[in-house]
């Protein structure tokens, strides 16, 4: 299920982006807050995420590199993903291993996807608010899974 997000009241106004991998090429912060719902407890996520094309192979890819703090302990978390472009400005994104994730589709500003993992559903909403910024918040539910993260992302300059 993906689709274009309607107008929330109170969320920020979804900012048009005509391609999703030319926007997103370039070296951005994240802040990303992390909740577990049933046990109460919660942490965060700092660090940067790189969009990069991938030397010769067509697509970008998408390196997170930072520091989780979660249950007191601080360690040092990131992952990769890959971003396939398509001919009309939206992209396929996959794990790093290729597997199919979710497709995104920037060109009216705002975003939806859903992802079967397992028991589990994770349904991502994506909202770019400006040139310079874009907010992702993934509601993952299932038999043992009741999480929310909420992550914004900050262009950074040279």
């Amino acid at each position: 299920m993906n689709h274009t997000v309607p107008d929330l009241p109170g969320a920020p106004a979804a900012h048009p982006v005509p391609d999703a991998v030319t926007y997103l090429t370039g070296q951005w912060s994240v802040h990303r807050t992390l909740h577990d719902l049933d046990a109460g407890s919660g942490g965060s996520f700092h660090g940067t995420a790189v969009f990069e094309p991938a030397d010769g192979a067509g697509w970008l890819a998408h390196v997170e590199d930072g520091m989780l703090r979660w249950g007191g302990a601080l360690n040092r978390a990131g992952r990769t993903l890959r971003l396939l472009p398509g001919p009309d400005g939206t992209a396929e994104v996959t794990f790093a291993d290729g597997r199919f994730f979710h497709d995104l589709d920037l060109r009216t500003g705002a975003w939806t996807a859903r992802h079967p993992c397992g028991g589990d559903r994770y349904d991502g909403t994506f909202t770019v608010v400006s040139p310079d910024e874009w907010h992702v918040r993934w509601r993952t539910t299932g038999p043992a899974k009741n999480h929310l993260q909420r992550s914004v992302y900050r262009r950074r300059r040279p």
